[in-house]
């Protein structure tokens, strides 16, 4: 037992017990050898037993001297003497059933030992029974196994249960759960002990119930009193009292002629509500059942399977009746039956026919809507909806079916066809029965078309822009024009031709060639941007049907300019050669216009783009070239290290690709005090002169000029007054001021198509020159003169004046 357990249910009487047994055996021992004392089992360690000085008349005081020594006749040594007081104590608790194995009576015998003298004295200490130890079964589960034929009353014997305790504290009765088919009956055996046998008091049925979970208590006649429990499982055998049962008794099903052989009709299922081979069913045919039937459908005799076993045909037999018997493995086999009857249906197995009495293909696909071209029949052999058929076409198809009698049916054009979107229809007809499931049959026929001219060649545009670069050579081929008809054989062969049209009595067709057969376009001459730009004009395709369809389209041809002219340098102008000599001043100012270059480019506008460079200058310091305008001023003003002598070389470079360019040689000469006069006429004069600032200067700087400055001015007014006469010194046409292009200038206003000659009419006046540009010599274009401006000064010159033709040296360039 537990400690727990101990304080518990025996602290009250232990003491009484103590007390009472050791008094009743000092009474009664008194004059016997042997001592005797009672004690509970499951004393606590240290609990005092008795005051064995006291009992044996030993003084205290001698038991160490004496050597007092306690010898237990046991393996343990569960009792010892405290040798101060003399008391005998627990040393290790006692279990009665321990120490005692099925013993009624529990003694523990030891001596006391003590010297000088030595005495002996015999103890017996007797163990007394608590209830320490509940009933338990030494099966927690009993198992039994009872058929379901057992009588009532039958007996059954249960493993009794076990406690070690004696007496009223040992096993006093079992008791049994609830249950309504078994109950106990506890019997006493000789030596006392309980048992219980387990009694059948109502008949089992395992169908109902094949498991009976028992609970059975055991329960000693301790206070409290304790119990312990073991489970009883009764599992009910079985026994063949059950027949074999169909789901239904009978069965009606319907079956299809034709049904493919070993197609399944019917799975019958009997169920058996015994265990084992007694519920194990196996299915036969009876007598009642024919054996053309039994020939016609088999029956698997395991799992009740009913199968076609032959064709089967509807005019042949329509019901098959049959009993089917269900019987059981047992020994004692036990039966149940059904009957089974199956219904022959009718089965749509006859495919619709169709047939093609009539077709016409191709046809044209102008052919009028309505238009019959095919004529169909339909049959089936089938009756009753079976017989009875539909016919139909795709809704997709520009045809239509129209029944004309019975089973007749016309195909006809419902919309109009176009060959050029589908050229062949593939006409599928298909016709159906009304049965369950339907049949159908279907008849494809293939409808040609033939092609007409109904359709214009087409351009993939309307307007063609070609660009053409200039100096082509004669036979270029420009662009393919090329039309689409989609219309087949003449229909579709396109001929391409140039709608005349005469630009300065000349014809497009002596500038351009087309190819009649594939729409190439040619130039038949070489192209100047300068003189033609471009030119418009129609080319026509026209198909080879009947009749003939055309279509044309519009072709813009632009002439592309090519960097075929070099810049022409104008300005300054240059007598002989390409060398201008010029004298200046020495103490001209910084920012000095010195000269002008001005030249001229006969290209587009991009080509003709002109930049000026120095290609060599004497001393870059001292002179400046705007790239744009061509202009050369002084950077400073000149010191006397700059040498007298100035070598400037101009480039003037248009921006075509590759760039061309023209050069001119400027020596300018520098001069302490110079003085103009009139120099050699060699070009045509005019009448009067505009007044320069470089000549106000100069006058000023010289400082003589008081009279004869005064009578120069006076007739230049008188000048200016009066109407400008030509000159008897020169024909008219070299006074005019018109180019052979008819560009004028009048008041002070230049019309002209070439913007340079105004730049130059500028720069060439700021010298105090008048530009002039006039009719020049068989082979060149142009002859530009500068006039010297009359200041009524004096001046020596090597190159007074020069004139420059436009067949002056030029040079390209491709930087």
């Amino acid at each position: 037992m537990t400690h727990s357990e101990i304080e518990g249910m025996e602290a009250q009487p232990r003491m009484k017990y103590i007390a009472t047994f050791v008094l009743v055996s000092a009474v009664v021992y008194t004059a016997s050898s042997v001592t005797h004392y009672s004690i509970p089992e499951e004393m606590e360690v240290g609990s005092v037993v008795a005051n064995l000085a006291a009992d044996l008349g030993i003084d205290v005081q001698t038991l160490g001297r004496r050597k007092l020594r306690l010898d237990i006749l046991a393996n343990k040594k569960y009792l010892d003497v405290n040798k101060d007081t003399g008391e005998l104590f627990i040393l290790e608790r006692i279990d009665r059933e321990y120490l005692c194995i099925s013993k009624t009576v529990c003694y523990l015998k030891m001596e006391v030992i003590l010297e000088n003298p030595v005495r002996i004295f015999n103890i017996e200490l007797e163990i007394m029974d608590i209830n320490d130890n509940a009933p338990y079964f030494r099966r927690d589960t009993i198992h039994l196994d009872v058929s379901e034929s057992t009588s009532v009353g039958e007996r059954f014997s249960l493993s009794n249960a076990v406690d070690p305790d004696i007496g009223s504290n040992s096993i006093k009765g079992y008791y049994l759960s609830e249950s309504a088919n078994f109950d106990i009956e506890v019997q006493t055996g000789r030596d006392g002990s309980k048992f219980a046998d387990l009694i059948l008091k109502k008949s089992l049925d395992r169908e109902e119930q094949a498991l009976h979970n028992l609970i059975l208590t055991a329960v000693d006649g301790g206070v409290p009193a304790r119990s312990g429990t073991a489970s009883i499982i009764v599992r009910v055998l079985d026994t063949n009292d059950n027949t074999p049962q169909f789901d239904k008794d009978s069965y009606t099903i319907n079956l299809t002629e034709n049904a493919p052989i070993g197609s399944l009709v019917v799975k019958l299922n009997a169920t058996d509500k015994d265990e084992g081979s007694n519920s194990e069913i196996i299915y036969s045919y009876s007598l009642y059942t024919s054996e053309k039937t039994q020939q016609t459908f088999s029956l698997n005799p395991d799992n009740g399977e009913i199968r076609v076993k032959e064709m089967i045909n509807y005019e042949d037999f329509r019901i098959y009746d049959m009993e089917i018997i269900a019987t059981d493995k047992a020994v004692n086999s036990l039966s149940g039956k059904c009957k089974v009857k199956i219904l022959v249906a009718d089965m749509n197995d006859n495919h619709p026919e169709i047939s093609i009495k009539s077709l016409s293909s191709p046809v044209k696909e102008d052919i009028p809507v309505n238009t019959v071209i095919a004529v169909v029949s339909v049959s089936d052999k089938d009756s009753g909806e079976n017989g009875q058929v539909d016919i139909n076409i795709s809704d997709h198809l520009p045809f239509a079916l129209k029944e004309s009698s019975d089973n007749y049916y016309e195909l006809i054009v419902s919309k109009p066809l176009d060959r050029e979107k589908m050229p062949e229809y593939d006409i599928t007809i298909t016709v159906t029965d009304r049965g369950n499931p339907p049949l159908s049959d279907n008849e494809t026929i293939t409808v040609e078309l033939l092609d007409v001219n109904d359709n214009v060649p087409q351009f993939p545009q309307t307007f063609y822009t070609i660009p053409v670069m200039e100096n082509n050579p004669p036979g270029a081929l420009l662009s393919s024009l090329t039309a689409i008809d989609p219309d087949l054989h003449e229909n579709q062969y396109l001929v391409y031709f140039i709608i005349e049209k005469e630009i300065v009595n000349t014809s497009m067709s002596m500038l351009f060639s087309i190819n009649p057969e594939n729409g190439n376009l040619y130039a038949l001459k070489t192209f100047d941007y300068e003189i033609e730009k471009e030119f418009l004009f129609h080319i026509e395709a026209r198909d080879s049907g009947v009749p003939p369809l055309s279509s044309n389209v519009t072709v813009h041809i632009i002439i592309m300019d090519q960097n075929d002219n070099t810049p022409v340098i104008v300005s300054p102008w240059r007598a002989h050669g390409s060398v201008v000599e010029e004298k200046i001043p020495r103490s001209t100012d910084k920012g000095t216009l010195i000269a002008k270059v001005i030249a001229i480019d006969s290209d587009s506008v991009h080509n003709s783009r002109i930049t000026y460079q120095f290609l060599q200058n004497t001393d870059a310091t001292l002179f400046s070239l705007d790239q744009y305008n061509g202009e050369i001023r002084t950077m400073r003003m000149f010191s006397y290290r700059d040498s007298r002598h100035q070598r400037l070389v101009v480039i003037a470079k248009d921006n075509g690709e590759p760039a061309l360019s023209a050069t001119v040689t400027i020596k300018l000469s520098t001069v302490e005090t110079a003085l103009k006069t009139y120099a050699d006429m060699t070009e045509v004069p005019l009448e009067y002169d505009i007044f320069s600032d470089l000549n106000l200067y100069l006058v000023i700087g010289l400082g003589s000029v008081s009279f004869l400055l005064l009578i120069t001015i006076l007739v230049t007014i008188v000048l200016k007054c009066q109407k400008p006469k030509p000159s008897k010194a020169a024909p008219p046409s070299r006074n005019s001021v018109i180019s052979e292009r008819n560009s004028t200038i009048a008041d002070s206003t230049l019309v002209s198509n070439d913007a340079y000659w105004y730049s130059l009419f500028l720069a060439e006046t700021r010298k105090g020159k008048l530009v002039v540009r006039q009719p020049v010599p068989k082979g060149s274009r142009y002859i530009v003169s500068s006039i010297p401006r009359s200041t009524g000064l004096t001046e020596t010159s090597d190159s007074a004046a020069s004139t420059l033709q436009a067949s002056t040296t030029t040079s390209s360039s491709s930087t």
